[in-house]
């Protein structure tokens, strides 16, 4: 793997440049209108830039006087980053990623940056050795973003939460059709009143379930009643608790589609708390198709999010731009499918 040049300031006290900002990896790229990649192939002396960009960087470097510091160098590593490590989800992830790791012959350190942290963290105080690349689970704040663009270290975002800046690699999953196919396949039993259990309202994945959702839900000209959509957090106990709302109503759904498979766990339970009968009285679908919920009684009906898949992908483009290579594309996004097993049938007549 190529290493990236340093990401420390340097003084360019009798430099010609503008000495207001500390010169860094980031700031010759910005000066020589390429991209940070390309700089680092030029400071270690790696080949694919052409005569021209190289001229122009190593004028530059000169120019402020820049130097890449003793013991500076990234480790062979990829750093993969959790907000919140706990679950079967954060399980597949890690499958995937450490699979292409292996492969690739280079090392794997996983971070955990809890929900509630303010202030960014800074990779040299959070790791042992300065990562290769970063894959970050879900969302990385703009702090986060021009902090590791100084350092020179490229990162990938993993299942973006929230809308990105164009120029930031993610690999997603088809969200909106997965919606529309959990919600398509309980229209097409039957089914007419049916509820959908959605994630946080901030949450960019859940609101294109959602979005998903209302899109069959209009085209199968069906109302979408307001108060048979519901937003929990993707918890099991949320999920239950929205559940047991929903199933209180005097008209209660025949059926449910869930943000996640916690959530669908936890309809369930809200059921049998209710003397319900899965699918008799009610169908269940839920969204990931984490490995438990082909065991549990009935199996549950799911959208397949291909999370290992995610990962290896986007670990591939991670080392990609940790070689310094150009991404073959910023946005990745790979194909839900639905899973149908026993959680789903026709509606009681």
């Amino acid at each position: 793997m190529a290493d990236y040049a340093t990401d420390e300031p340097v003084d360019n006290d009798g430099g010609e440049g503008d000495t207001s900002r500390p010169v860094t990896i980031a700031y010759i790229a910005e000066s020589a209108g390429v991209s940070v990649p390309t700089v680092s192939k030029v400071i270690n002396g790696k080949s694919g830039v052409s005569a021209d960009t190289r001229a122009r960087v190593e004028a530059l470097v000169n120019k402020y006087g820049y130097r890449k510091p003793a013991g500076s160098n990234r480790s062979n590593v990829v750093e993969l980053v959790f907000r919140e490590l706990k679950d079967m989800w954060a399980v597949e992830i890690i499958r995937g990623v450490e699979r292409v790791a292996r492969q690739h012959r280079v090392g794997l350190m996983v971070s955990e940056f809890g929900l509630h942290d303010t202030a960014a963290p800074t990779w040299d105080d959070t790791v042992f050795r300065r990562p290769n690349c970063v894959l970050s689970v879900a969302q990385l704040s703009e702090a986060e973003r021009e902090q590791l663009k100084a350092k020179g270290i490229p990162f990938v975002v993993f299942d973006p939460t929230t809308e990105l800046p164009d120029d930031v690699p993610f690999v997603g999953t088809t969200n909106w059709s997965g919606g529309r196919a959990a919600t398509r396949h309980l229209t097409e039993l039957g089914h007419r009143r049916i509820a959908m259990i959605s994630g946080p309202e901030d949450v960019l994945c859940c609101t294109a379930r959602l979005d998903g959702y209302r899109s069959v839900m209009h085209a199968a000209g069906l109302p979408v009643d307001p108060e048979l959509v519901v937003h929990a957090p993707l918890t099991q106990e949320d999920g239950c608790a929205a559940a047991r709302s929903l199933l209180a109503l005097p008209e209660r759904p025949t059926a449910i589609f869930t943000a996640n498979d916690l959530q669908a766990l936890g309809v369930y339970q809200a059921a049998r708390e209710a003397g319900l009968g899965i699918p008799d009285d009610l169908s269940v679908v839920g969204f990931d198709d984490l490995p438990v919920v082909a065991w549990v009684d009935p199996p549950l009906t799911t959208v397949h999010q291909p999370l290992t898949e995610m990962a290896v992908a986007a670990t591939e483009l991670a080392l990609t731009l940790g070689r310094g290579e150009d991404a073959p594309q910023v946005g990745l996004e790979i194909a839900t499918t639905l899973t149908v097993r026993s959680s789903t049938a026709p509606p009681k007549s």
